[in-house]
């Protein structure tokens, strides 16, 4: 008896649709896919472009063809466009505040090396990505730190009073981002903790940040850290909202790590235990990094509500760009430049935002595909 074979023909993936057009039809082919897929979507799409034509056409005259863009006040602007005039003016207290202009090679110094650390970590193909993490974490702020202030090397001081505008801004950033995250991991896990005096305290804590305003954790620091230091000893005002920025955001980082960690099922911590683990081997090693994995998007908007956070400052009296901005449209000779002052903030902010955003999105892509392997 003989056992015939049966052969199943062989499937061979369909073209694309796109195929062997040109960009043209490509591009009309997206557009009809994806705005005029129904009738629906075709009046959808057309009142969202309604919508924005009108808003560009109110810009675009007053922010370009109207504007003025040199002037040494706000009688020298234009009526009915836009005073940019006032942010060329001013240009250099919105990046540096008061910091002295001998001494600005520090400050773009340290810009530089935020820029070049933050390529170096978002570009996949850059190796050392490890090390350069590491250095970012720990060795890049104590060396802004000397940078900036001086008092080393032959550097002059430069008191953080003088600190201002774009420079405050990211201080205070890369300052309550960089350790509110390690922070915020800590009391999640001691939230989590099997030991009550641990649990309760981080509990407490964790509860009284996220139930107060931000503007009442600036004024406890400022008012009622110096109480518990040592006697004589004046505190930095800088350094004092740093620190009520970085407990305050990392009070929110907490229950977004927690919620990672709650995802995690019970498998992965007695696999880690079976595998003779230890607590900490088990939570840095197993647990952990698909913990953080499942919550980057909640990570990510903590980020950027922090980073708009900083704004709040100005209220203890700090010059960040906000502040910096209203302080130089106070100015009797540029009276009326808030609108031009308060677009270029927003559109710095809408920047930095929409990065952070658009890069945690494409990790969330990279780690899916990594998963689908």
């Amino acid at each position: 008896m003989t056992i015939a074979s049966v052969t199943e023909p062989a499937v061979r993936a369909a073209p694309s649709p796109t195929a062997g057009m040109g960009p043209a039809g490509r591009a009309w082919a997206w557009v009809k896919n994806h705005l005029l897929g129904s009738p629906r979507d075709a009046l959808l799409s057309l009142v969202v472009i309604a919508m924005l034509a009108a808003i560009v056409w109110s810009i675009v005259p007053w922010a370009l063809l109207n504007a003025t863009w040199s002037g040494s006040s706000r009688a020298d602007c234009a009526a009915g466009g836009a005073c940019w005039a006032f942010v060329r003016d001013r240009a250099g207290q919105i990046v540096y505040g008061f910091y002295p202009s001998a001494e600005l090679w520090r400050v773009n110094i340290v810009f530089a090396l935020l820029v070049a650390g933050l390529v170096a970590l978002m570009v996949p193909k850059i190796p050392g990505k490890k090390f350069t993490a590491v250095a970012m974490v720990f060795f890049y702020p104590v060396l802004c730190f000397f940078l900036l202030r001086g008092g080393i090397a032959g550097l002059p001081v430069v008191l953080t009073d003088r600190w201002g505008g774009l420079l405050l801004t990211m201080v205070l950033a890369v300052s309550g981002i960089t350790f509110s995250l390690p922070i915020g991991v800590l009391l999640a896990l001691g939230r989590r903790s099997r030991m009550p005096l641990i649990k309760w305290l981080c509990i407490g804590f964790i509860e009284f940040c996220r139930g107060v305003p931000f503007v009442t954790i600036l004024f406890m620091a400022i008012v009622m850290l110096p109480f518990f230091l040592p006697s004589g000893m004046k505190p930095d005002a800088l350094a004092l909202a740093v620190a009520g920025v970085i407990f305050y955001e990392a009070a929110y980082m907490a229950e977004v790590v927690r919620g990672g960690l709650q995802a995690i099922s019970k498998g992965q911590y007695e696999g880690a235990q079976a595998l003779g683990f230890g607590y900490w081997r088990m939570m840095f090693y197993v647990v952990l990094p698909q913990a953080v994995r499942k919550v980057i998007p909640g990570i990510v908007n903590t980020t950027i509500s922090l980073l708009k956070n900083t704004t709040l400052v100005m209220i203890v009296g700090l010059f960040d760009l906000l502040n910096i901005v209203s302080a130089g449209a106070s100015d009797p000779l540029w009276a009326g430049s808030q609108a031009e002052g308060y677009f270029i903030v927003g559109l710095v902010f809408w920047l930095m935002s929409s990065g952070l955003s658009c890069y945690s999105q494409g990790i969330e892509a990279r780690l899916a595909r990594a998963e689908q392997k």
